[in-house]
């Protein structure tokens, strides 16, 4: 049994699977029913209007309705989009045990529902009525269902009968009447339905009769079921046996009866795909039987829960069962074909029980040749559907001359059989009996007469020849190797172990390879041979010929299988890896992009992909050929190899769109080919600015301001930015204006020298009666009588009278002055400060403030030019010669990727070209992938006009170089901060760059801390210590310089790592602060020390590993005492037990402390123990003091003379009074919440980082009570110190 899902709720009454989703929904005996998604394993909904167990549940085939019955008598029919009951059919006097819906409810919206009134119902859910009640049982009505195609129902009652009842006369009667049309039909009086209604209550009617009562069974039958297309009934009862009927037209019989469960039999039903038989019981297990043979061929126990219910799938070979904790969803057999390659085009596959090969080469959907017959040896393996067919394939590839095919499977713990056929004559396989054996997991072919299998009892790898002969018998590398698979050359063979790949080569038994991928399934090696897939359950690592990763990807569902792309041209051989999910098809490249091709109907498997086809086998192992378009996975794949001109002809000749190629041509620094996609103008004009394209920016700000004027003045700022980083100051200017940015203006017009618009800004400000704005402009202008007159008129007399006295405005000054005096001002003081002021000048040789003399005086700046990246020089490329060959695959329309763009496939031939011929045939040999964002990279034009003479040109025929006299802006560099985030992974690093949610994260996946609050002063510290400030010239801020701790040999430049003002040093001061306090008995500020000690740790960059090691015992050293500290805080607590006082100083005495603190531990817990009368404990705690080598001094001879005395006294008297949960013969660690021992053996769960050991399993994911800010039972990388 393969389980898929398994849930955990209350008992589960009711199952039913969804018709086309991958959803079932449970009936709870609590009064819930839930619906659950099995493939991802949530709860979608839950519906709660039942009060009383619900035991009956079923989805509707087409309509979004669920139908439930429960104990309080109630038929619901919910809608589950609506996530609401819609109504409620009331009826039946008793529980309602099964509920249906008809399998035609399109033709017939009957319910059928089973009750302990002894009665079933037919209930019309579009009128809402009552249509039918069957009578005739006469005791409660276990369960009750419709017959898959024909007008039948089947009952099972606890009267021991079985019941077929015949509804032929009420179809006729409702298709007479045209009643299945609600709205519809001839009109009825309501009198006369009311009259037919109450006649149906009490009579029941003749509509529906019985045809066949079926006796048999000695004790209550509590379920029977149809066979989907066969004249068969199954039935299971409580005399704990499933009988199996037959029926025609007059009459039914039994046919046989199953016998094998020891308790009541729950459920039964038909297989939907195989003659099975599957029955659950009150035994705890589910037991399969095989129609034909009438015996029990597989039974699956679980211990604790009896089963209930069961279901199966209408179109999936997947079955349900309910039991008292939950439900299982299962398979009774993978339902994956075996297969394998064959040479060219050939596939070998096996179908029921022959091997067949399907030639693709012969015919264009390939032709179906049969091999072999397969002989099954076993019991088991006669049955089908149980897992007893083939499940690998390995064909020789290393034999040329005939064909050799070894077929595997798991029956009797695992089996192979060596086939043998003539490649000419394809249908001559000859099978002998000495061709058999037993192995684990698949064999695999070494070379052209020998192939390998897995011993399944030793685990050896056994080397046979092709009379089945073993040869060579080899050790594998590593113990728990369990399955071979193809090496991808001769002599090599893959080894799973575990979690782990292992390339090995028998011959010389070396590992040539090895890589971690997680639940390994199958393994695909590239045409060629240089790359090989892994494909694991739930992803697919990449990895050369050596096995050397080249990537992994994950998948959120289930991989089914794999292949490689073959085509012979476009560059996707064996780069292209295409696989499938359970509704997907999806690909990976070597670089680790990934997206989804197409989305699929049913599974299938992966066989060979050639251009724009896939070829792949479905579960019933039929052929079959999907057309896919791998437009994407090519274009992203050219990328990745730089082959430009392909790419430039896919942008302008395919229909690429979607967000998700923007937003990848944005990750991989291409933001000038999505400007090809794009026509929106907000992604268009970030794409412009990402690329510095300030000519598509502009044009895109225009048009957004035409959009939306509110939001323009944020787009305009951002297009300034850019600009100004290019220095077009032109561009600049014109954001400025837009965004009505006077400040930024006006010192624009400043350093650029343009003093008549500043003169105009002085004007507008002056007419916007903005008197910052006007000094500000006074000021950069250099106009000390505007100045003088602002400062008037804001009523600024005394600082208006300093200004033009120091300017020298004579009449200005003597006006102003007679002005202060008027409003009975301070002449006299703002005359002293105007004479200090000059004095100040004629000694320190001050001069006025007059704004600088600009550099450059022209129309516009010379900028950086933005050079173009190879792509947008190649846009008028060519396509590569194998591109011509895909031109109309192409063209074809690419799988959704997210929402597309309306104008992705404009034609672009009317832009215009760049770059010349050289250029563009020179392309693909250029790699600009590292520039930032195509700017210049010091070969460019520059663009500036002459400065010195004519300028020399080289022409290379990749660019031009201007003479050293042109002026070229440089980059900016990159700040201190980034740097050491980008160089280091330590915590401390990024604190110090202030990237503190990066810090914490490193934190917490490195040693799970959580409670960041404890660690603030310590990051603070980190942060404010890896900066210094040095005071700036006067009017100016403080200049930030970074402390680097790697500048010793001059500036690191960008590889910088910042200071960090702790050091080891200042923990074992701390260290040595708690000795000192523990030693005088201050507890607290012990406790307090080695914390602060604790949270520092973290912080801390070692520069050796000797350094590290006593970073490490420091960790210990403050656990052990931090622990210890919090035992005496408990001993004090429980110092009126005198149990739990005794077994705490014990414990005390096991925290690993210095020698001299544990003389004085043991000292306390012998004097408690001896003091309580624990005789034991106490001589053993004398004991151990007396062996401490300080008790030799004569400072501790009186110690020593009172412990030999306790010892002598404790060991005549030799029992303890109390008994302790104490054993010193026993090795233990201290449970650091609870303080009990934990004893070798005993489950527990450690802190991440301190090492703190917790007993209780509840305190997983918890913060550590020693340290206090990391999280319990989290498995991590654990402490970084440098």
């Amino acid at each position: 049994m393969l389980t898929k899902f398994e849930s955990k709720s209350a008992r589960v009454k009711g199952l039913a699977f969804h018709p086309v989703r991958p959803w079932v929904c449970a009936s709870l005996h609590n009064g819930v029913i839930q619906l659950w998604d099995y493939r991802v394993g949530t709860v979608i909904d839950r519906f709660e209007e039942h009060d009383g167990p619900v035991r009956g549940v079923d989805f509707h085939l087409t309509d979004p309705l669920i139908v439930s019955g429960g104990d309080d008598y109630k038929i619901k029919v919910w809608d589950y989009k609506l996530r609401r009951c819609l109504f409620t059919l009331l009826g039946h006097l008793d529980y309602i045990r099964t509920v249906q819906f008809h399998p035609n409810p399109s033709q017939f919206p009957w319910i059928l529902s089973a009750s302990d009134d002894q009665t079933l119902r037919l209930w019309d859910f579009y009128k809402r009525s009552c249509l039918s009640v069957l009578t005739g049982h006469n005791h409660y009505v276990m369960c009750a269902s419709f017959h898959p195609s024909e007008d039948l129902i089947v009952s099972a009652s606890l009267d021991q009968t079985v019941r077929v009842w015949d509804t032929s006369g009420l179809r006729k009667k409702q298709l007479g009447d045209n009643l299945m049309d609600p709205m519809g039909g001839r009109p009825q009086s309501a009198t006369s339905t009311a009259a037919m209604n109450v006649q149906a209550e009490l009579f029941g009617t003749n509509d529906v009769v019985v045809k066949y009562v079926l006796e048999g069974h000695d004790r209550g039958v509590n379920w029977a079921c149809f066979h989907p297309t066969l004249p068969l009934l199954a039935s299971a009862a409580d005399d704990r046996q499933v009988k199996l009927w037959r029926m025609s037209e007059t009459k039914a019989w039994e046919v046989d009866t199953l016998r094998g469960h020891a308790n009541n039999v729950s459920c039964c039903l038909f297989h939907p795909k195989h003659d099975l038989v599957v029955s659950n019981s009150e035994d705890r297990s589910i037991r399969v039987w095989d129609v034909s043979k009438r015996v029990g061929v597989q039974t699956f126990r679980r211990e604790g829960d009896r089963f209930w219910i069961l279901a199966a799938h209408r179109g999936q070979n997947l079955l349900a069962a309910g039991h008292d904790s939950g439900m299982i969803v299962f398979k009774l057999e993978r339902e994956r074909p075996a297969f394998c390659h064959g040479p060219a085009s050939q596939l070998y596959y096996v179908r029921g029980r022959e091997l067949f090969l399907h030639d693709y080469g012969r015919s264009q959907g390939g032709v179906d040749v049969p091999i072999a017959s397969l002989r099954r040896v076993g019991q088991q393996a006669q049955t089908d559907g149980i897992g007893s067919a083939p499940r690998y394939l390995s064909f020789n590839h290393h034999n040329p001359s005939e064909g050799n095919i070894l077929v595997c499977s798991d029956v009797d713990g695992g089996s192979y059989e060596l086939i043998t056929f003539s490649l000419t004559n394809s249908g001559g396989g000859s099978v002998t009996d000495g061709k058999r054996g037993s192995c684990m997991g698949p064999a695999v072919f070494l070379g052209r007469g020998r192939f390998a299998v897995l011993d399944r009892h030793q685990r050896q790898i056994i080397m046979k020849n092709m009379n089945n002969e073993t040869t060579k018998r080899v050790q594998p590398p590593v113990p728990n190797v369990d399955a071979l698979m193809d090496g991808g050359a001769s002599g090599r063979v893959l080894l799973r172990a575990e979690d782990r790949a292992i390339l090995f080569e028998v011959q010389s038994r070396r590992v040539l390879g090895e890589l971690t991928a997680p639940k390994i399934k199958s393994v695909v090696w590239a045409p060629d041979g240089s790359k090989v897939a892994i494909v694991c359950k739930y992803g697919i690592v990449i990895a050369d010929r050596q096995l050397e990763q080249l990537c992994s990807i994950s998948d959120n569902v289930r991989i089914k299988s794999g292949a490689w792309d073959i085509s012979p041209s476009g560059g996707t051989g064996s780069n292209l890896f295409l696989y499938t999910t359970l509704n997907h098809v999806k690909y990976c490249l070597p670089s680790g992009d990934t997206g989804t091709i197409r989305t699929l109907d049913a599974p299938v498997y992966a066989v060979r992909a050639i251009k724009d086809q896939l070829y792949c086998l479905d579960r019933e192992a039929r052929a079959r050929v999907i057309a896919i378009d791998t437009t994407e996975a090519r274009f992203k794949l050219a990328l990745a190899n730089k082959k430009y001109g392909q790419v430039m002809h896919m942008v302008k000749h395919s229909r690429l769109c979607g967000r998700a190629i923007v937003a990848y041509l944005q990750s991989k620094g291409f933001p000038e080919v999505a400007l090809h996609f794009v026509r929106e103008p907000k992604t268009r004009f970030k794409l412009a600015l990402a690329c510095g394209d300030i000519e598509a920016a502009m044009e895109s700000a225009f048009a957004l301001e035409q959009q939306n004027a509110e939001n323009s003045r944020e787009i305009w700022g951002e297009l300034g930015a850019e600009a100004l980083r290019q220095g077009n100051y032109q561009v600049v200017e014109m954001s400025y204006q837009r965004t009505k940015d006077f400040d930024r203006l006006s010192f624009l017009y400043l350093i650029t020298g343009d003093t008549e618009k500043l003169r105009k800004m002085l004007k507008i400000s002056n007419m916007r009666g903005d008197i910052m704005g006007r000094y500000h402009n006074a000021l950069l202008l250099g106009d000390a009588a505007e100045r003088v007159s602002v400062l008037e008129a804001s009523g600024n007399l005394p600082l208006a009278y300093i200004c033009a006295k120091v300017h020298g405005l004579a009449e200005d000054a003597e006006r102003i002055k007679i002005a202060i005096e008027t409003n009975k001002g301070d002449v006299e003081g703002v005359e002293a400060k105007v004479a200090s002021i000059e004095s100040a000048n004629n000694t320190t040789g001050g001069r006025l403030l007059q704004p600088p003399t600009p550099i450059f005086r022209e129309n516009n700046w010379p900028t950086t030019e933005v050079q173009k990246s190879t792509l947008a020089d190649l846009s008028a490329a060519e396509p590569e010669e194998e591109e011509a060959e895909h031109q109309a695959a192409i063209n074809a329309p690419v799988a959704d990727l997210a929402n597309d763009w309306a104008d992705a496939g404009d034609d672009f031939a009317d832009e215009p070209a760049s770059g010349g011929a050289g250029l563009a045939a020179a392309g693909n040999d250029l790699d600009f992938g590292d520039d930032d964002w195509g700017e210049d990279d010091g070969l460019g034009d520059l663009g500036e006009e002459d400065l010195g003479g004519p300028a020399v040109v080289v022409d290379d025929g990749l660019d031009m170089v201007t003479d050293d006299a042109g002026f070229q802006m440089p980059k900016s560099g990159r700040p201190p901060a980034a740097c050491w985030v980008a160089n280091s992974s330590h915590a401390s690093d990024h604190v110090a760059a202030g990237a503190m949610p990066s810090a914490m994260q490193l934190l917490n996946r490195q040693i799970a801390a959580s409670e960041f609050s404890v660690l603030h002063q310590a990051m603070m510290g980190c942060y404010l210590g890896s900066m210094m400030s040095v005071p700036g010239v006067t009017g100016s801020g403080s200049i930030q310089l970074p402390l680097m701790r790697n500048d010793t040999g001059g500036n690191p430049g960008n590889e910088s790592l910042p200071r960090i003002y702790l050091s080891t040093k200042n923990l074992v001061e701390g260290i040595r602060n708690g000795y000192r306090f523990f030693q005088g008995g201050k507890f607290n500020d012990s406790k307090a020390s080695f914390v602060d000690v604790l949270t520092k740790i973290p912080l801390v960059i070692t520069n050796s590993p000797s350094e590290q090691n006593e970073m490490k015992e420091m960790m210990a050293i403050c656990r052990e005492y931090i622990t210890a500290i919090r035992i005496k805080g408990a001993m004090a607590d429980a110092a009126a037990d005198p149990v739990r006082s005794t077994e705490l100083s014990a414990y005390f005495t096991h925290c690993n402390l210095q020698a001299v603190h544990l003389l004085l531990a043991l000292r306390s817990a012998m004097g408690t123990a001896f003091k309580h009368k624990n005789y034991i404990v106490a001589a053993s705690f004398a004991r151990r003091l007396l062996e401490l080598p300080d008790m030799s001094s004569e400072r501790n001879a009186d110690l020593k003379l009172k412990a030999q005395k306790v010892r002598q006294k404790s060991e005549q008297i030799a029992r303890n009074e109390h008994d302790l949960n104490y054993d010193e013969t026993k090795s233990f660690k201290i449970d650091c919440r609870d303080f009990v021992p934990i004893y070798m053996g005993q489950p527990s769960v450690s802190c991440s980082y301190c090492g703190s050991e917790y007993a209780d399993a509840g305190m997983q994911n918890k913060l550590c009570s020693t340290c206090g800010f990391c999280q319990v039972g989290i498995k991590t990388l654990g402490l970084v110190t440098g």
